[in-house]
């Protein structure tokens, strides 16, 4: 496979700070959110930072490398297209399912509009693996995959996460993404040691490193990405750089953004991080080397446990996170073995997350029902689960606003909210419709008699 790329200090962009990246001192890549990029339409400022040599990452959200279904073939392909547009030297996802059900478990095909975690045990490892391979071969540059927070534990899992990576990466030759702001939730939320898993993990299979903020409440740890990086996770980061020489490292924030002063010192701190890693290092292990079995030992077979998934157990699989899924987001009884307290919690913070998500996607809505909108979502998600992406979600959740909202809501408001609605919930809106000019028109003429 060759050696992994060198990649340096990085931060992840964003438009909403993208002035400030561009002005920030020592950055030595950005990584841009594939499903946010338009090929044929990148942003003035990813395509400035190329142009004085800045790499660019690609990272995936939508995949689903973890669920039960092989890979969907135009989202490989879209994020094969993005990394060639970019030059990018890999491409990340994540060890994630992000829906469930449809024909494989015959039940309603759901979405989680969240990354979920996959139970570490044989049969999920072997769809991963197989549904690894699919992508490395669909893809035109190295792919790594990234460990993911959790706020529940599947029972009766037979790996740690620390052996579910080696073997991932052992049997399939896949570069891993690790994010040390996760290793830190999974210690808070589940107990697991960082040490030990960083002790476990094939580190010169590592192609680089996730720094993130978060926030803890009532015993849970939520990886915001919205909060300053806390010392926990930095600590996290300073045993992982005693142990290898981080190809790259790079900070994560999604949301409240400091100004470009904050930010420059939380890459600071990672900095800082990493230097006391490595001044401290004993470690002789070197990143970059190829892993234990390149891609192509993995493919012809490499141990007992390199075969293919067979049908019976992708729908074991399948069914098992259906479950799951639908308890999350449609209110179905809780599948046996899970923590009921913090599935509670999970299911209230993917709602959270989709009305956020909608918010972005719709703004006029916050804007139209004011401190009505995100007490309104949350009920609307309840009844009604994600199926048809967020564009959808944001029209039916106007819908359902207008269909039960009480007989004394601002006639304004409601007024407002139909107009929202009717203007895209047609094939083209109802500003660009045949027509429509000569109709607001004669409104016009109407209205002055």
């Amino acid at each position: 496979m060759g050696r992994t790329a060198r990649l340096g200090t990085g931060i992840g962009w964003r438009p909403e700070i993208a002035d400030a990246v561009e002005r920030m001192p020592g950055i030595d890549w950005v990584e841009a959110v594939s499903e946010n990029l338009c090929p044929g339409h990148l942003p003035d400022s990813l395509l400035r930072l190329r142009e004085r040599g800045v790499t660019v990452v690609p990272h995936g959200v939508s995949l689903g490398l973890g669920g039960a279904e092989r890979p969907d073939a135009g989202r490989l392909a879209a994020l094969a297209e993005r990394a060639e547009v970019l030059g990018s030297p890999l491409v990340t996802e994540h060890i994630a399912f992000v829906r469930a059900g449809g024909a494989l478990t015959a039940s309603p095909a759901l979405e989680a509009g969240h990354l979920l975690p996959v139970p570490r045990t044989r049969d999920a490892l072997d769809v991963l693996c197989e549904n690894v391979r699919i992508a490395q071969d669909a893809l035109p540059v190295p792919l790594a995959v990234e460990n993911i927070a959790a706020l529940v534990a599947w029972p009766d899992e037979e790996l740690t996460e620390g052996q579910f990576l080696y073997e991932l990466a052992d049997r399939t030759g896949v570069r891993l993404l690790i994010d040390v702001a996760n290793l830190h939730t999974n210690h808070v939320n589940l107990g697991a040691d960082p040490a030990e898993a960083l002790a476990e993990l094939p580190l010169e299979a590592l192609a680089y490193v996730h720094v993130a903020g978060g926030f803890e409440r009532d015993g849970v740890w939520h990886d915001s990405h919205a909060h300053p990086v806390a010392q926990p996770v930095l600590d996290i980061l300073t045993d992982l750089a005693s142990r290898v020489a981080p190809p790259g490292v790079l900070l994560e924030r999604d949301e409240n953004f400091p100004d470009g002063d904050g930010l420059s010192g939380e890459v600071e701190a990672i900095r800082t991080a990493v230097a006391k890693g490595r001044a401290g290092s004993c470690a002789a292990v070197t990143a970059g080397a190829a892993p234990r079995t390149s891609g192509a030992e993995s493919r012809s077979g490499s141990g007992s446990g390199s075969g293919s998934a067979g049908d019976a157990v992708r729908q074991r699989l399948g069914l098992a996170q259906a479950a799951l899924l639908s308890a999350l987001v449609a209110g179905t009884p809780v599948p046996e073995g899970f923590d009921r307290v913090r599935l509670g919690v999970q299911a209230r913070a993917l709602a959270g997350k989709r009305a956020d998500v909608v918010g972005k996607v719709a703004p006029e809505l916050p804007v139209i029902l004011g401190a009505r909108y995100r007490p309104a979502f949350l009920v609307y998600a309840q009844e009604s689960p994600l199926t048809g992406g967020y564009r959808r979600d944001a029209l039916d959740f106007a819908a359902h606003v207008l269909r039960t909202a009480p007989g004394d809501e601002d006639p304004a408001v409601r007024r407002a909210l139909r107009e929202w609605w009717l203007d895209r919930s047609g094939p083209v809106p109802r500003s660009r419709r045949p027509g429509a000019r000569l109709a607001r028109a004669t409104r016009r003429v109407l209205l002055r008699r």
